[in-house]
């Protein structure tokens, strides 16, 4: 089975960050990606969802207090 990926800016767009959030989230390997012959990025759907699922519990005002 094929995984959908999106370009940066589609990634950026979905999920309502910047690119540098995108490329941060590269760097800490919070989202997965693939490089194309090119050298464009491409992030894997999945994986950016379950990041930002996980950033929306974490801020959540009715998550547990600090």
């Amino acid at each position: 089975m094929d995984r959908q990926t999106l370009s940066i800016m589609k990634a950026c767009e979905v999920v309502g960050v910047s690119r540098r959030t995108i490329y941060n989230w590269i760097a800490a390997g919070k989202v997965e990606y693939v490089r194309t012959a090119g050298g464009s990025i491409r992030i894997f759907a999945d994986s950016l969802w379950r990041d930002a699922g996980e950033r929306a519990e974490q801020s959540s005002p009715t998550g547990s207090p600090a």
